[in-house]
């Protein structure tokens, strides 16, 4: 299966609440050192689900056909 050209991006603002962590359906995301979001670019496929659930709007979906 060939990766994904699209990525999950999340911003300097994130407050590290966890929303896109338990949202995202590939374990892509992780909480780092309770400060914020860390996304890992080889198992995020750019759904989006993350970004829809951000309280506060920073993670982009980035690349992508």
């Amino acid at each position: 299966m060939a990766q994904s050209l699209k990525i999950a991006v999340v911003g300097r603002e994130c407050v590290a609440c966890g929303g896109c962590a338990r949202v995202c359906p590939r374990e892509a995301i992780a909480i780092e050192w309770g400060i914020a979001a860390r996304v890992d670019a080889q198992k995020c496929v750019g759904c989006g689900k993350c970004a829809e659930s951000c309280p506060q709007k920073i993670i982009s979906i980035t690349g992508g056909k």
